[in-house]
């Protein structure tokens, strides 16, 4: 495999970046999980507009490169793939190791990439069965300490979150706001259905956008699917009609289990996920 670091293809295990480097000292970093389906980037401009929100937010808003595309894009030809994971990183950089940044930026901007299943009607999952989930102790940071939106190298409180489900058979962590209100997955976005109605937490809460979130979202309206985002408990997700969660990787995966609790996919599910599939395929056929 060859990876793309600071402007340069090189080698899987030769594409390193300085220990003085600030994403490796305090995670001071953004970074998007993309995935390409047909050669190219599914939904590029919302990932790229979300990772300069983040760097906006850490105080180094010209980090993304203008090139940033056309890194990718030679990351999948040098590796010969057209369907991939792919995780693009920009941190600050090498900085003097001390907290407060320095005013001037030379970012590190690093893609790596890896052969996923072909998406789309035509394709499978990269998930081998629905999910099962369980809650977690660990809360979501509050907006007023971290913003939700920016998806930086502090995954921490993720990271804490999968740890509670060692032992367990759950494959992700339901997390709760500090109120108690389900908020989102570790790694991923939540939805459920309930008497005909697709609802999801608000954004208003410590809830990271998702850029599947958001297609997901275009294409209930486009089915005339109800929807509805606020507040919920999470007895209201064990006992819904259908229950799904979404994220980059697994697109539209249905919930086997909540806490134990059956509760499975539907046709609302089915519905989607097939539009899912369509919206993929175009990428294909374009």
């Amino acid at each position: 495999m060859q990876y793309h670091v600071n402007g340069r293809l090189v080698d899987a295990s030769e594409a390193t970046v300085s220990v003085e480097d600030r994403g490796f000292l305090y995670g001071d970093a953004a970074f998007e999980t993309c995935r390409a389906y047909g050669g190219d980037v599914f939904e590029w401009a919302a990932h790229r507009d979300r990772l300069e929100r983040t760097c906006e937010t850490l105080g180094m808003a010209e980090a993304v490169p203008e090139d940033m595309h056309d890194r990718i894009a030679a990351t999948l030809d040098a590796n010969g793939l057209d369907d991939a994971y792919v995780r693009a990183s920009v941190t600050r950089g090498v900085q003097p190791g001390k907290l407060t940044p320095a005013e001037d930026v030379d970012p590190s901007v690093v893609v790596i990439v890896k052969p996923l299943p072909r998406g789309g009607v035509d394709g499978e999952s990269v998930w081998e069965a629905p999910a099962t989930v369980r809650t977690v102790e660990r809360r979501r940071i509050p907006e007023s300490a971290m913003p939700a939106e920016a998806k930086t190298h502090n995954y921490l409180d993720g990271i804490l979150a999968r740890l509670e489900l060692r032992g367990t058979d759950a494959d992700e962590a339901l997390v709760r706001d500090v109120d108690g209100a389900v908020a989102e997955g570790a790694t991923s976005n939540v939805f459920f259905v309930d008497d005909g109605i697709l609802r999801t937490p608000s954004l208003a809460g410590p809830i990271l956008p998702g850029v599947t979130r958001a297609v997901v979202l275009e294409l209930a309206a486009d089915l005339g699917i109800p929807v509805e985002t606020g507040t919920y408990g999470v007895s209201a997700v064990r006992s819904a009609d259908e229950a799904f969660l979404t994220n980059t990787t697994w697109e539209l995966r249905p919930i086997a289990t909540v806490d134990g609790v059956s509760v499975g996919g539907g046709p609302i599910t089915d519905r989607l996920a097939a539009a899912f599939d369509r919206r993929v395929e175009s990428q294909y056929t374009s």
